[in-house]
């Protein structure tokens, strides 16, 4: 999401570390891209004034203008202010109630409401072991009660019993009977959305929310929207006591504006982000790691985290014996794009390594899809056992074999077989670097000639 802000931004830091000493009029410079960069990403016009004033107060001091390495200081001073600005610390879900604990699910009609709220039940179950039911309370729009129950079927979430005819405020106060009677720590509540905020939403909205009593009450908002998700926001928190922000479509191309400027202009945390479509693809809305991820510096601690909850170990272990023997084959690599696949794409891993924002053009597989990498194992698949560890028997009728039992063709083959050979230099290379080689050099070391 952050991509075209965070080139922006790379380019204007690089401009202030080529430099060995610096002049206030550099620093001011420098923020004025600054502001142009956050606007072009629809950050709201307040938002980037409080912001580029805050840096400026900082950055133009002689501690900066004098300071060694006085480029690296400023970037310091816009991650810093970037991560105050998207909340400082991640913002836990309170569930510190007598059980049941209740979440208001709230937001427009297309927001992602009903699958944040499976979305939601699932990581409550799985990080906090709890026992989860959720209910749709969404009486208008057509299917949406057999959607939340479909959706419960698929993660093994229970799901209130649908009742024909029946009003919001009734299956509220049925769902709340029934997490009493059946020992559920946390219920969710699933409210209808609608096309806009309009008086008659917010009426019901609030109805519910004084007779539910929730200790969460969560707004749903569309990062794809830019600005008019803050605007959203706004009405929301104008009229529910909103204690927190689930930001959905994280991973889509939007200019990113909405999730720096929500935390500012509400008052409120952005506590999860969706970053898929996947029931999994949500996590905790971590600022410090976003600010890391927007400022290219990566965001390794969920890379780390993503690969624990994702990776075999004793597979992990055994590829690495091959990688340092050099019996690294195609079997094996086939095994990492399947890893990759788990842990949500080459996309989404990119955007948690540091420095990849300067090599991109040197890196063409950076932008394959799921359904290219799925198509490489498809190819490796196709081979014989005896093909994949010995890559250099594929002829060209061994090519063509490869590539009709994949649904391939033989362009396609090759490319695989190059970037297995590419990736076979890079170990190569790894290796001969050495662990404190690679730390010193980083990745640029691994794309040098």
């Amino acid at each position: 999401m952050f991509q075209n802000l965070g080139d922006r931004l790379s380019k204007i830091f690089s401009s202030l570390t080529g430099k060995g000493a610096l002049k206030e009029a550099d620093v001011l410079l420098a923020l004025r891209e600054i502001r142009v960069a956050l606007l072009e990403a629809d950050v709201a016009l307040p938002v980037v004034k409080s912001f580029v004033e805050s840096i400026q107060e900082k950055a133009t001091g002689q501690t900066v203008l004098d300071s060694i390495t006085p480029g690296q200081m400023v970037i310091k001073i816009v991650h810093d202010e970037l991560v105050t600005l998207l909340g400082s610390e991640a913002a836990d879900l309170n569930l510190a109630t007598t059980p049941p604990a209740v979440i208001l699910m709230a937001g427009l009609q297309g927001s992602g409401k009903t699958t944040s709220t499976a979305k939601l039940a699932k990581w409550v179950e799985t990080k906090l072991r709890k026992k989860v039911m959720m209910a749709s309370l969404d009486t208008y729009r057509p299917a949406a009660q057999e959607q939340l129950k479909q959706l419960g079927e698929r993660i093994a979430i229970a799901t209130l019993p649908i009742i024909e005819n029946e009003k919001p405020l009734e299956i509220t106060k049925r769902a709340l009977k029934e997490a009493r009677l059946g020992g559920y720590d946390v219920l969710l509540l699933d409210t209808a959305g609608r096309l806009h905020v309009d008086e008659a939403l917010m009426e019901e909205v609030v109805s519910i929310h004084k007779e539910a009593k929730p200790i969460e009450t969560l707004l749903v908002a569309d990062a794809m929207t830019g600005q008019d998700a803050v605007n959203v926001a706004k009405s929301f928190k104008d009229q529910l006591p909103l204690t927190g922000i689930i930001l959905t479509r994280l991973d889509g191309d939007a200019r990113g504006g909405a999730a720096l400027s929500m935390r500012q202009v509400t008052g409120c945390p952005i506590k999860f982000v969706g970053l898929g479509e996947k029931t999994d693809a949500f996590d905790v809305f971590h600022p410090d790691r976003m600010a890391g991820r927007i400022l290219d510096k990566g965001d390794i601690v969920s890379l780390v985290e993503k690969a624990a909850e994702t990776l075999d170990r004793e597979e992990a272990e055994k590829l690495n014996r091959k990688l340092q023997k050099g019996t690294f084959d195609l079997n094996d690599m086939a095994s990492q794009l399947q890893q990759m696949l788990k842990m949500g794409g080459i996309s989404q891993l990119m955007g948690l390594l540091p420095g990849i924002g300067s090599l991109k053009d040197k890196m063409p597989n950076a932008k394959d899809s799921d359904k290219s990498i799925r198509r490489q194992i498809a190819i490796v698949r196709s081979m014989t056992p005896k093909e994949r560890r010995y890559y250099k028997l594929l002829n060209a009728s061994r090519k063509k074999r490869v590539a009709l039992g994949a649904g391939a063709t033989v362009q396609e083959v090759n490319v695989l077989i190059k970037q297995y050979e590419g990736a076979l230099k890079m170990m190569k290379k790894v290796n001969k670097l050495g662990k404190k080689g690679l730390l010193r050099q980083g990745l640029g070391g691994l794309f040098s000639r």
